[in-house]
């Protein structure tokens, strides 16, 4: 018999942590690995609308490194503050400094290319940089989760919080360039 992904143990409102700790499914922890889920679907939601040419295909090829590195950190996020050093010392892939910094190239990179744009964006222009600014405010929703946890007793690395917060800037310029 194939196993099913309806295992039952959620029907009380509980859901585990990495290495089996319960929590209510509306913990902080659960909030941002969530927050982070839905940020990696708008991303996927984006891909299907870039253009066909080479820098569409590279730029697809690019977020789907960033929905990898999104995966890291839901992992990074979803262990309960006892199992730290567990973690860490485990082969889970982790977001490094190479990560942020590939992040802040393909920032100079936009940025390089003289963009323009006039005080705050009205999103909307076209279904790209629409689906870039939805992905966007889904990242800022993220940061917001990642950077409430230390107040709920779970302490995160600060290169998590810069990456997420590079990543919006990155996007919100992904939508302005999508504009023009």
């Amino acid at each position: 018999m194939a196993l099913s992904i309806a295992t039952r143990t959620g029907d009380d409102g509980t859901t585990s942590l990495l290495y089996g700790q319960r929590v209510p499914k509306d913990h902080p922890q659960i909030e941002a690995v969530g927050a982070f889920d839905e940020l990696n679907v708008a991303l996927g939601a984006v891909k299907p609308l870039l253009p066909l040419d080479r820098d569409g295909l590279a730029t697809s090829a690019f977020l789907t490194g960033i929905q990898k590195n999104l995966i890291a950190l839901m992992g990074e996020l979803a262990y309960a503050e006892t199992d730290t050093a567990r973690y860490l010392g485990s082969k889970f892939e982790k977001i490094s400094a190479t990560d942020l910094a590939r992040l802040d190239t393909a920032v100079a990179a936009l940025e390089a290319r003289g963009l323009k744009f006039d005080g705050w964006a009205t999103p909307g222009a076209n279904a790209r940089s629409a689906a870039f600014d939805f992905a966007r405010v889904t990242a800022r929703r993220a940061e917001r989760r990642l950077v409430a946890l230390p107040g709920h007793g779970r302490s995160a690395r600060p290169l998590l919080l810069q990456f997420v917060n590079r990543l919006s800037d990155l996007l919100w310029l992904f939508a302005r360039e999508a504009e023009q």
